[in-house]
C-alpha cells in the first residue's frame, strides 16, 4: 500500500506509489481543513485521480474522508486502527517528506519502527535540480506552461465538466464554442488560447482551440470562462461532461478593437491549433 494526497499522480507520486496495488488517499485535500486559507487549487478531481491510479496499474483506491475528527488522531492511532484494524498492510510505501497524524507528529520513522508491516520510504525524486511537487506543477499551469507541466505529470493536464449555455458570442462571431463549467477548486491554466484535445463523452478525441479569460473585448456577465472550439465539429454538446486535455499555449489573452480583429486573430488560432495537434 502507498500512502499520501498525490494531487496530480505526478513523476514523484509515481515513484512513490511503485509497484503497489493499493493507494490510501484522502479527501478533501487536507489543508482544506487543516488551513483553508492555505489550501491549494487542485490538479485532479478524486474521480481523475481514479483514472491516474488505474492506468497505473493501481488495483484499488482507499479514500480516507479527511476532518477534524480524522486530523485529531494521534499518529499511533491512526497506525492501529487504519493501517492494522482496517487495511491490513503488509507493505506501507511512503515518500520521506510524508507527515500524519494530530500536529502531524507522524513521520516515515514511525512507520518503519511498526512491527505489524514492513515501510518502505522513497526518496524524493527531482527534474532540473528542484524536487517534483503538485506545488511547482500548480504553478506551472498558473503560468500557461502546459507542456512543463505534462512532463512532470507524465500526463497531459486536463480539465472536465459539463457544457453550459453561454451568451451564444462565440457563435454570433463563426466560432460555436463548448463553454465548460470546471470542478470547484480546480487550477485553471493562465488567461490565454490554447492548443487542446476535446475528449466527447463517448470517447472520440476532437482537435480545440480553447480560450481561458474574462473576454475582455466585450461586457460579459459570466466571470471567468473555459470556452472551446471544437474544430470541424459540429454537434449539441449542452449537458454532456467535455474533458479538456491542454497541450500548448498560443498567445495570451487579448483585448481587441472590435469583432473584426477578434475574428481575424480567431482565425490565426484555429490554424495554429490546429497544426500544433497535427504534430503531436
Amino acid at each position: 500500500m502507498a500512502i499520501g494526497t498525490f494531487d496530480g499522480v505526478h513523476a514523484g507520486h509515481r515513484a512513490v506509489i511503485g509497484t503497489a496495488d493499493t493507494v490510501l488517499t484522502f479527501d478533501p485535500h487536507p489543508l482544506e481543513v487543516l488551513a483553508p486559507d492555505r489550501a491549494p487549487m487542485l490538479l485532479t478531481t478524486t474521480a481523475r485521480k481514479a483514472e491516474l491510479l488505474g492506468a497505473a496499474n493501481v488495483e484499488e483506491m482507499v479514500v480516507i474522508p479527511f476532518d477534524e475528527r480524522f486530523a485529531s488522531q494521534e499518529p499511533q492511532e491512526f497506525i492501529d486502527e487504519v493501517l492494522v484494524g482496517q487495511v491490513g498492510a503488509d507493505v506501507v510505501r511512503v515518500g520521506e517528506n510524508f507527515r500524519f497524524g494530530r500536529n502531524a507528529a507522524g513521520d516515515a520513522g514511525l512507520l518503519a519502527a511498526q512491527d505489524a508491516f514492513e515501510t518502505e520510504v522513497v526518496g524524493l525524486l527531482e527534474r532540473d535540480g528542484r524536487v517534483v511537487s503538485s506545488s511547482w506543477i500548480r504553478e506551472l499551469v498558473a503560468e500557461g506552461a502546459v507542456e512543463q507541466a505534462a512532463g512532470l505529470l507524465e500526463s497531459s493536464f486536463e480539465l472536465s465538466g459539463p457544457v453550459i449555455q453561454g451568451e451564444q458570442r462565440g457563435r454570433e462571431l463563426g466560432y460555436p464554442t463548448a463553454n465548460l463549467e470546471p470542478p470547484e477548486r480546480h487550477c485553471l491554466p493562465a488567461f490565454g488560447v490554447y492548443a487542446a484535445e476535446a475528449v466527447l463523452p463517448d470517447g472520440r478525441t476532437v482537435p480545440s482551440a480553447v480560450s481561458i479569460g474574462s473576454r475582455p473585448t466585450f461586457d460579459s456577465e459570466l466571470g471567468d470562462l473555459v470556452e472551446a472550439y471544437l474544430l470541424d465539429f459540429d454537434e449539441d454538446l449542452y449537458g454532456q461532461e467535455l474533458r479538456i486535455r491542454f497541450r500548448r499555449r498560443l498567445r495570451p489573452e487579448l483585448e481587441f478593437d472590435g469583432a473584426p480583429a477578434l475574428i481575424e486573430q480567431m482565425a490565426l488560432d484555429v490554424e495554429e491549433a490546429r497544426s500544433v495537434l497535427a504534430g503531436d
